[in-house]
């Protein structure tokens, strides 16, 4: 299920400098983000946005949640 959400994640040169992107569209992942984080619901964005659908808004979380999945290194 990721890897197909996360095949909805676009990264073209030139568009949006370059950010991750939905399905090749001008709206980047972290403009989803910040909506989430700012509170609206995936029914709010889906009005606001109405390109967009609900897998593309699950596959920005799911692309957010890979690109933290690493190890941090701290100093002792």
């Amino acid at each position: 299920m990721a890897s197909d959400l996360l095949s909805r994640i676009s990264i073209e040169p030139g568009k949006c400098g370059g950010k991750p992107c939905i399905r090749s569209k001008r709206i980047r992942v972290t403009d989803l983000l910040e909506l989430l984080s700012a509170g609206a619901s995936f029914d709010e964005i889906l009005r606001d946005y109405a390109f967009l659908e609900r897998d593309d808004i699950l596959a920005a979380i799911a692309y957010a949640a890979h690109q933290t999945d690493h190890i941090v290194l701290k100093s002792a």
